[in-house]
């Protein structure tokens, strides 16, 4: 399961460096034609946008994934460890059932919008509207798999109940990650 999971985080970083890099290229490139050349790239703004979409869902995945969504906590610090775990079941649940609205919502608009084009790209507009089934699936196993730990792996709840208080922390936590991956300070 662990394997999958890493292949899965893997997979969605990989996608967000090519979307962001895609995007990157496609505005600095059609900035530099419009003002050097008088020109431009008539679809490069649709598909940075498109870029845009996709990389802000597949960050919301990474982000679940790691557990670096803003939250307040300053209430569950206060319960006991039954309640906590009680409230964390509770509020996943509540995040699963957003997430199967978003997931219908998501279908039913993919499905509606097939014959329906982008105006520059000519790219069908369920490319746009698909991302949010692919957002809701990868959210959603991550949410049942936090909730596997929580109910069954006892002693890894702290983990999961963990939740960043400010961009500082996020920050701190991530670079103190890349440095344990890369050996510190050579």
């Amino acid at each position: 399961m662990a394997k999958l999971f890493s292949l899965f985080s893997k997979f969605t970083d990989v996608l967000m460096a090519i979307c962001l890099a895609s995007m990157a290229i496609l505005v600095f490139g059609n900035v530099v034609l419009r003002y050097a050349f008088d020109s431009g790239i008539t679809w490069s703004e649709e598909m940075s946008r498109f870029f845009f979409v996709w990389l802000t869902f597949l960050g919301a995945i990474g982000a679940l994934k790691d557990n670096s969504h803003l939250g307040v906590d300053m209430f569950i610090k206060k319960l006991p460890l039954q309640a906590k775990r009680v409230v964390y079941v509770i509020s996943n649940l509540i995040v699963l059932y957003v997430l199967w609205l978003v997931l219908d919502g998501s279908w039913k608009s993919t499905l509606i919008s097939t014959n329906a084009h982008a105006p520059a790209t000519g790219l069908p507009m369920s490319y746009i509207y698909g991302i949010g089934i692919v957002m809701s699936v990868g959210m959603g196993m991550i949410v049942l798999h936090h909730l596997y730990i929580a109910l069954f792996r006892r002693d890894r709840l702290h983990e999961l109940m963990r939740t960043k208080e400010s961009e500082e922390e996020i920050m701190r936590e991530s670079l103190d990650q890349n440095q344990s991956v890369t050996g510190g300070n050579r």
